[in-house]
């Protein structure tokens, strides 16, 4: 089965061609990071309108590359949601009108899943599994007992672990993305300072990272009316190290509680080199499976692998009918 799949949730604009949910023939992303730089972070109503120039683009470009022509798919796939509703719109509106003008069944994917299904692209999953899902709007901890069956364990109480990086590093003033910065910077710093380890000891499976964020803030707040210098290595490497001990005391419960084969590390913060070698230095009797950088990220080739199975489950729609959910249970 050859999918065109496409994804808008947010700034990425992406098309893919993938064959049997497991092939990425093509994979073809464009990012509006250094667009939305100046702002330090994603204003939606710009990421809608680079979205409509980016579309027929990508479109282009993932068939050209895919050397597929459009009478050569058999699915057409988009993301329905979570996300920013106008991005989805968009992603939404081209992936309807290519199915609709071609005569191709047009399926809605949740982008959630689509960030687990990344780790089966190039591996294979092993049931029982958990997924810690981890991105700039998204902390969750999520059950599988078989293909598209989910459960969902936990997740954040406010903030998303990325929209806390963030927040951080605008706070330290670091550019935007603050998430793979204050990365780097935790690899030479030291853990000086000393900050809380929210919901570490609760009996639960969720998150919760605005009060980490939040003792970050007063820290320097403090610290420069004393007319201290705030280390920003230090506390990248300290921040860095609180989130990680959560993440990873969490997913390490759940996975000894389940009993699973598999731990899965997804969405855009699995690239984070300091979560990665905890998991692998924590779970060792567990089977760890972390996407490759190009699928940690939103891009539509993980759409097009949870389209394969979504397909399915439910089958494509009826008709061409399909609106945006800015949340979407699993």
């Amino acid at each position: 089965m050859l999918i065109l799949a496409v994804e808008s949730s947010c700034d990425e604009s992406s098309v893919s061609i993938v064959k049997d949910g497991k092939t990425v023939l093509s994979n073809v992303v464009l990012s509006q990071i250094d667009i939305h730089k100046v702002y330090g972070g994603v204003v939606p109503e710009i990421a809608s309108r680079h979205h409509i120039e980016n579309m027929t683009i990508v479109f282009e470009e993932a068939l050209k590359q895919a050397k597929v022509t459009p009478q050569d798919i058999d699915v057409v796939a988009v993301t329905e949601g979570p996300g920013l509703i106008g991005s989805l719109l968009v992603g939404i509106n081209a992936a309807s009108a290519f199915a609709f003008a071609h005569n191709k069944p047009l399926l809605g994917v949740n982008h959630m899943i689509g960030h687990i299904y990344s780790a089966n692209i190039e591996n294979e999953m092993k049931f029982p599994l958990i997924a810690l899902v981890v991105s700039g709007g998204h902390t969750e901890l999520v059950y599988m007992k078989e293909h598209m069956s989910f459960e969902l364990l936990g997740e954040t109480q406010d903030d998303a672990v990325g929209e806390a990086y963030d927040k951080v590093g605008r706070m330290l003033g670091l550019a935007y993305p603050g998430g793979p910065i204050i990365d780097k910077l935790a690899q030479v710093g030291k853990p000086s300072y000393v900050l809380p380890r929210p919901m570490i000891d609760e009996d639960s499976y969720d998150f919760s990272f605005s009060g980490l964020k939040s003792a970050v803030n007063n820290m320097i707040y403090h610290m420069k009316r004393k007319e201290e210098v705030v280390n920003v290595e230090d506390m990248c490497t300290s921040f860095q190290a609180s989130v990680v001990d959560v993440l990873v005391s969490k997913l390490k419960k759940a996975a000894t509680d389940f009993d699973v084969k598999q731990v899965l590390i997804c969405g855009g913060v699995a690239a984070n080199k300091g979560l990665r070698n905890r998991v692998f230095e924590t779970l060792k009797d567990k089977e760890i499976i972390i996407p490759s950088m190009q699928y940690c990220t939103d891009n539509a080739a993980m759409i097009g692998a949870a389209a394969y199975y979504t397909y399915q489950q439910k089958g494509p729609l009826k008709d061409y009918i399909l609106g945006g959910q800015s949340s979407l249970d699993y």
